[in-house]
């Protein structure tokens, strides 16, 4: 499907609806509050270049995101903590950080385009678009808040926690912060339900029943 193809979606094929564009960021990550963002576009007022905020370089998701923010009909960035990730599990979360950014749009959308193969549970009517952050440019605004939302949040927690090195890996798994996750132990702000940090704790249980 051609991008202008996939665009129609949003003005033509559901030109009687109000659309907002779902989507969130932070699921694999081992620390950190998972974010979503719903957007109501302006037909009026076009932006360039949307697509999956995952393809963006940080500076073109950053001057996007100023664009979606001063020219979106509507706009809403929503989360869920560590604490209600590890109460929940993390597909439960990104549900309700969707359904609490769509919830939070002063316009009220009646569809909801929801990037993936789910919708949250949500009084207004919702259709899920699988890979619809590289299809629907609404879909595709909603990554891009979410994601420099997410990343804005993780250089905040390098502040509060430097030794982790937040603002290089974002929480996500790679060598660097499982080092630090060694060296430093676990912080208040890591996810205690997923596996590497589960394991460390474990560990570090064992290391200390041993000791006494």
């Amino acid at each position: 499907m051609k991008k202008s193809e996939a665009s129609l979606s949003l003005f033509d094929a559901f030109e009687d609806d109000i659309i907002c564009g779902v989507d969130e960021a932070g699921r694999g990550p081992l620390a950190g509050p998972v974010f979503a963002a719903a957007v109501i576009l302006d037909p009026a007022k076009p932006i360039a270049g949307l697509r999956d905020s995952k393809k963006l370089s940080e500076a073109r998701r950053d001057a996007l995101a100023e664009l979606i923010k001063s020219h979106a009909l509507a706009w809403s960035i929503a989360q869920c903590s560590e604490q209600e990730i590890d109460t929940h599990n993390i597909l439960q979360a990104s549900m309700l950080a969707m359904r609490r950014a769509v919830e939070s749009l002063s316009v009220k959308p009646t569809l909801a385009l929801i990037d993936g193969n789910r919708c949250p549970v949500m009084t207004v009517r919702s259709e899920a678009i699988i890979k619809g952050d590289d299809k629907v440019e609404a879909i595709s605004a909603a990554s891009i808040l979410a994601k420099t939302a997410r990343d804005a949040a993780l250089c905040e927690l390098h502040v509060q926690y430097p030794h982790y090195a937040f603002d290089q890996h974002k929480g996500y798994p790679t060598a660097l912060h499982l080092e630090r996750l060694r060296l430093h132990g676990i912080s208040p702000v890591h996810r205690t339900s997923y596996a590497p940090v589960r394991a460390l704790m474990q560990e570090t249980m064992t290391a200390y029943v041993k000791s006494v």
